[in-house]
């Protein structure tokens, strides 16, 4: 079997692309290659002095099987006899003289934790996704309502023992449990090996291997296949801004600082006690691109959320002077992760028509979901953590202080169109001692939920993509815990399941009111109605989408009701209240305009329900 780089015709150019940062589809090259007579090793390691392969057939001898050094810095060798299933690591005598038993980057699967051995694996699986991936491929999914569930699948649900669940066990719950809340996605925390369950999957190992905590590659692939039959979307928690520096994984791989930069005032990532990525270095670039490549590719993923933005594009991120380096302009901005995004946001879009590339960028950086041409670094959706800041500082007064503080929640108005957004209530906001949503929120136990159920009012019908982290729904009062699945005994409580229903009818008329979702970045899909009112803390808003009717919102950040509360419309006749937070099937009280509400004089006069949204439409004529 010859080198990896030489088994095409066109090997010198795959070569030069993994030298200068541009290849996707390095999985194909690299790692363990099973064929019917043993497999095929190769491993990225140019300053080693010398690497073999070592594992369960070769009774991990360093001597029983070394690799030949090959073209590009890659060391390569066939070995008869291997069968799926087996454990590996390469033995690697680093350029300092001394060896090191590393996992294999490239690995399709590892031990389960805290064992550490990557496991020779295929990825045979037959998918019956057929149409919804023939369908994504020509979908418009920022046209789209797009209303994600984030889950952590360790702790959303357990097994009867309390122990974590398969990919297998959760898929039939988790789909069936998502589609009748209606949401279009689900969007998982990273399930790429992770040695420290603790790190929610932040701490990345294993670049192109699900963690086997929840079973085997083709049970992950079980799972997103059940969920795309089932109508869902799935996209990706994907961290490339950093990795961890446990001995057997990425750092100082052959010797030297490989995956990392050499100055080590900028290997690290203070925040995280990690190792960040040198993408300065092409091969290193390539290995990230490929790894984005290999979910979308292999496990139909469809999309990815990057993880840390912000601190793969600022050279100076949580460092201080004299702990960074300027770049060759004097400024702060790292150029080599920017063209590495730009690549990566540019080459996904090309090969994977319908994926959605989403960025956690938490700064104002310019052009975040900008095309490539125009200097952007186009992503399809940046997270608007200004508006989460708001919003939830906003939601946490008594309602006595909002009227000072009217402008936090239309502020978000004013750049809402600076880029294409997402309104994320993630998993940060409810651990840490952030407490939960409903923890948050003010006043009694009733108050709390109806301002819970008014904040989800705001950010499902503001223009934007949304997000929601599991537990929100069933207004949990505890944080999270990576340790308990979720308080699914809420659901027998008044609250718990009327804020459930709440999002669920949420979802319903998002997706079912075209005003609600089309023209999410666009201006002329919102208009303010009520916008000064702080006195009163009321806000009122259309959603456009012609030739569709508008839709009103209007809310009452107050546990006042409203009466004869006066809105000018575009629109004459009856208007029909098809949602209402204070609905009794909610937890409500029931104020509310009896369902519908007709024009005088071009305007409504409405009953605001007590910390309460409505939502109304034209009746049909």
């Amino acid at each position: 079997m010859a080198h990896p780089f030489a088994s095409e015709p066109e090997s010198e150019g795959e070569r030069d692309r993994f030298r200068e940062g541009r290849h996707f589809g390095l999985f194909r090259r690299l790692g363990c290659q099973l064929d019917e007579g043993g497999a095929r090793f190769a491993v990225w390691a140019p300053n080693a002095r010398r690497v073999s392969v070592i594992g369960d057939w070769n009774d991990w001898g360093p001597d029983a099987d070394p690799l030949e050094a090959g073209e590009a810095g890659v060391w390569w060798g066939w070995r008869p006899g291997v069968e799926k299933g087996a454990r590996y690591k390469f033995r690697v005598e680093g350029a300092d003289g001394r060896p090191r038993d590393k996992t294999d980057p490239f690995a399709l699967y590892a031990q389960v934790a805290p064992e550490t051995a990557s496991v020779t694996w295929d990825l045979e699986y037959e998918w019956g996704d057929g149409e919804w991936m023939e369908r994504r491929r020509s979908s418009r999914p920022l046209e789209e309502p797009l209303s994600i569930y984030e889950v952590h699948l360790g702790s959303w649900r357990r097994d009867e023992e309390g122990g974590l669940s398969t990919y297998r066990d959760l898929a039939p719950r988790l789909a069936d449990y998502v589609r009748e809340m209606g949401f279009s996605h689900v969007e998982l925390l990273p399930v790429m090996e992770h040695p420290f369950y603790a790190s929610w999957g932040y701490q990345v190992t294993g670049y192109f291997a699900p963690t086997s905590r929840y079973g085997t590659p083709q049970d992950l692939m079980f799972l997103v296949d059940t969920l795309h039959q089932a109508g869902i979307g799935v996209i990706l928690d994907w961290v490339p801004s950093h990795f961890p520096d446990d001995p057997h994984g990425l750092s100082w791989f052959d010797g030297t600082p490989l995956f990392e930069p050499a100055d080590p005032r900028e290997s690290r990532q203070p925040d995280w006690g990690s190792l960040r990525f040198d993408y300065g270095r092409g091969e290193v670039r390539s290995f990230l691109l490929s790894s984005a490549a290999f979910w979308i590719d292999r496990y139909h993923l469809d999309g990815l959320r990057v993880d840390a933005v912000a601190s793969m594009i600022y050279l100076d991120f949580s460092r201080e002077p004299g702990e960074w380096t300027p770049n060759r302009y004097g400024g702060r901005e790292n150029l080599e992760a920017v063209e590495l995004l730009q690549t990566l946001n540019r080459g996904l879009h090309d090969r994977f028509p319908g994926v959605v590339v989403v960025a956690e960028e938490s700064t104002a950086w310019s052009g975040v979901t900008a095309p490539t041409e125009a200097g952007g670094l186009e992503f399809d959706l940046k997270w608007d953590m200004g508006w989460m800041h708001d919003t939830l500082e906003y939601f946490r007064l008594d309602p006595v202080y909002r009227s000072a503080n009217h402008d936090k929640l239309t502020f978000r108005m004013m750049y809402a169109y600076s880029e294409r957004f997402c309104l994320a209530l993630s998993h940060d906001e409810v651990v840490h001692g952030k407490r939960s949503l409903l923890a948050k929120m003010p006043g009694d136990r009733w108050q709390r939920a109806a301002n819970l159920r008014l904040l989800l009012a705001y950010q499902w019908t503001l223009p934007g993509a949304k997000l929601l982290f599991m537990g929100g729904e069933l207004g949990q009062e505890r944080e999270w815990d990576h340790d308990r699945e979720l308080d699914w005994g809420r659901l027998e409580s008044e609250t718990g399941a009327g804020i459930q229903r709440w999002v669920e009818d949420l979802n319903r008329v998002y997706r079912d009111l075209p005003p609600l979702h089309r023209r999410a970045h666009e201006p002329r899909g919102f208009r303010w109605l009520v916008v000064d009112d702080r006195d009163r803390s009321v806000f009122a808003y259309l959603r456009l989408a012609e030739p569709q009717e508008p839709v009103l919102v209007v809310l009452n950040a107050t546990p006042v009701v409203r009466e004869e509360y006066r809105i000018s419309v575009p629109v004459g006749g009856a208007w029909k209240e098809v949602l209402n937070s204070d609905g009794e099937d909610y937890g409500g009280s029931g104020v509310g305009n009896l369902g519908r509400v007709e024009t005088e004089d071009g305007e409504l006069e409405l009953v605001l329900p007590p910390l309460g949204a409505v939502l109304l439409i034209p009746e049909e004529s």
